[in-house]
Parts: structure tokens; sequence; C-alpha cells
């Protein structure tokens, strides 16, 4: 009998793709949610909370294998450190990581963040595998929305995105936590780079919308980490096929 496998956010966006992946594939799943849950045929839910440090020894304990899913728009370092210690005490086999391209790149808090859970993860002595991967078409289409319902679509000179479809981010996740340990894999980012005003246009045709465009530039550190394309991986990467106009048809065509 295997050791189920820990998924730190299993209830979200891309969790909803992997736990099923995992359960296909004929492993048992035991998810780490803040709130709780029932079981599921093969899925079992611990309740804990990463940032706050409660339960993740519980959620831990006796699985060999970690997949750690779960962030939000800060804290991923004190998080992942506090899985890293839980894990580490609990002898866990491998441990991966979901981050972010521009980790390393982007001078903003959230991707320092991101950071900082890569390097407790590389330097937890633990077997280790951490993919990074671009913004997923659903986040995409949250911020889309909110700005069309301005008058003028906003239009940072330069900013430019790759969306990649978490689906596809999933398979890929799956893929390496069933594997061995391989350190930092080549990012997983969408087929196409796009400028955020292009994104959003594409949304607006979608629901029969125009709206004009106004250029704006992108100040400071950061402005010039998304005009040099800090954000974007287009050399070594591994792409996706799904493209934000796939994505669009299928959820709001």
């Amino acid at each position: 009998m295997t050791s189920p496998i820990l998924v730190t956010g299993g209830t979200g966006t891309l969790g909803g793709h992997v736990v099923p992946l995992l359960r296909a594939a004929g492993r048992d799943v035991r998810v780490l949610s803040r709130h709780a849950r029932e079981p599921e045929e093969g899925v079992a839910y611990v309740t804990g909370d990463l940032l706050k440090d409660e339960g993740v020894e519980a959620a831990v304990a006796g699985a060999e294998i970690v997949l750690h899913l779960a962030g939000g728009p800060k804290g991923d370092d004190v998080a992942t450190r506090n899985l890293v210690r839980a894990a580490s005490r609990a002898g866990v086999r491998h441990l991966v990581y979901i981050s972010v391209i521009g980790a390393d790149t982007v001078p903003l808090g959230y991707f320092a963040a991101k950071l900082g859970a890569e390097r407790a993860v590389a330097e937890s002595g633990l077997p280790w595998t951490t993919l990074r991967a671009a913004q997923f078409h659903d986040l995409v289409l949250k911020v889309v929305r909110t700005m069309a319902k301005l008058p003028v679509i906003p239009a940072p000179g330069g900013v430019r995105m790759q969306p990649v479809d978490a689906r596809e981010v999933a398979a890929r996740l799956v893929e390496l936590t069933l594997g061995d340990p391989a350190g930092l894999v080549p990012d997983l980012a969408g087929p196409k780079v796009y400028p955020m005003a292009e994104l959003a246009h594409g949304y607006l045709r979608t629901q029969g919308k125009r709206r004009p465009t106004l250029p704006l530039r992108m100040p400071g550190k950061a402005g010039r980490a998304y005009r040099a394309g800090e954000n974007l991986s287009l050399e070594g990467a591994a792409l996706g096929v799904r493209t934000w106009e796939d994505f669009l048809a299928e959820r709001v065509g």
C-alpha cells in the first residue's frame, strides 16, 4: 500500500485539476485545507493553515510525497518554510513546488516571496523539484474582466504576458510528482506572448464590446523588468498548447 500524496492548495484552481489526475494515476491524496471538508473516494482532507503553522505536522505525517500548490498574494515564503520544517521532520522523500516565472528577476513583493519559497525548498535538505509557470489564463481573465468595466482600457507600454493553461500546468506537475526529484526544471509558459491591451480586447470581443485604449508607462524597477520581458520565458521553456483565444472560446465565448 502506497502512502498518500499530500497536496497543499488542493482546493484551488490548480489543485482542482491536479487532484483528479493523481486519482486517475491510482494514488490516494491528502489535501491540506483551511476549512473542514468531507472525505471523498481516495481523497482525505486535513484542516490546517500553512501561514499560521497550524495542522501542518498532522498533514505531512506518513506522506512520502508533498506537492505544494498553496499560495497567496503575500507570505508564501513563510508558509513554505513552515511546510519544509514539518516535511523534514516527517522524512518526506520528494517535495514538489510550483513557483512563477520571474521569481528571481521581477522586483515585486509577490515574486520575492515566491523566490524565498523556492530557496526554502532547495535548502531544505529534502529531495525536491520546482516548476516555474507563467500566469494562468484564469488569473488573466479576472484581471481583464476588471479592466473591461473601465471606460478606457489602460495599456502599460511594453508589458506583455505569456499566459498558460492551468490544466497543462497540472498535467506537468503530476508527471513531476510521480517522477524522481529533479531540482529546478524548465519553465512552463503559454504558446503566445500578448501585450496586456490585446488580452483585454480579446475578452471584449467575446462580449461584443469595444473600448478605447490609453497608453501608460509602468514606472520604476518593476516597469523596467516587465518591459525587458523578465516575466516571460522565451528560451528554454516548455510551451503549452492552449492559447488565450482557445481558453476564451471555451470559458466565455
